[in-house]
């Protein structure tokens, strides 16, 4: 008697394969459609295939790992990225100039600027002087990062809701709304 195989359908505590091909495409761009397509769903259906697979619990707990995973291996955390804002924030433009000036050579930058400045543009200008052309001086252009923004992400995360106006105001409920506003304009004035 030949034997009988029966296919069974994934447990809930299984992943398939495709399912795995998915959540490993997925957090190369976070885009699901696309991961969907590169992970060999069909390209008619990859926009839902990959709202459906991203509500299943199954591929959330395999994205979430392989998440981690690139945490550990890149070393990035909240940490890391609180110090780099700390050390932004207290970045002097004095560390990268002479007394005259004029920017230090790069080798003598701290390393913080190094890591930060996005990009440095050098222009040479020139004159004609007596029918030769003369070098008259440079122009450099280093993008500094964004102070300000800066500070907002570090007031952020460490919550101190600088930007936030609080007003408070003590209603008195033998007062009327109208007189209870003058009150509290009177008190803000008086303060």
């Amino acid at each position: 008697m030949p034997k009988t195989i029966v296919k069974r359908k994934p447990t809930q505590k299984t992943i398939t394969h495709k399912q795995k091909i998915f959540a490993a495409e997925y957090i190369k761009d976070f885009n699901g459609t696309q991961a969907a397509i590169r992970a060999k769903y069909s390209v008619n259906s990859a926009k839902e295939q990959a709202s459906r697979l991203l509500t299943n619990a199954n591929v959330q707990a395999e994205v979430a790992k392989l998440m981690q995973k690139r945490v550990e291996k890149v070393e990035v955390d909240a940490n890391y990225v609180l110090q780099r804002l700390v050390e932004i924030d207290q970045m002097n433009l004095l560390d990268i100039m002479t007394d005259d000036l004029a920017f230090k050579p790069l080798s003598e930058w701290p390393d913080c600027w190094l890591r930060t400045v996005s990009s440095i543009e050098s222009l040479e200008e020139f004159a004609n002087v007596g029918g030769e052309r003369v070098s008259i001086g440079m122009l450099r252009k280093i993008k500094l990062p964004d102070k300000i923004k800066n500070l907002e992400l570090l007031g952020k995360y460490v919550d101190v809701k600088a930007w936030v106006e609080k007003v408070e105001l003590d209603v008195n409920l033998k007062l009327s709304l109208p007189e209870a506003i003058k009150l509290a304009r009177e008190e803000r004035l008086l303060n």
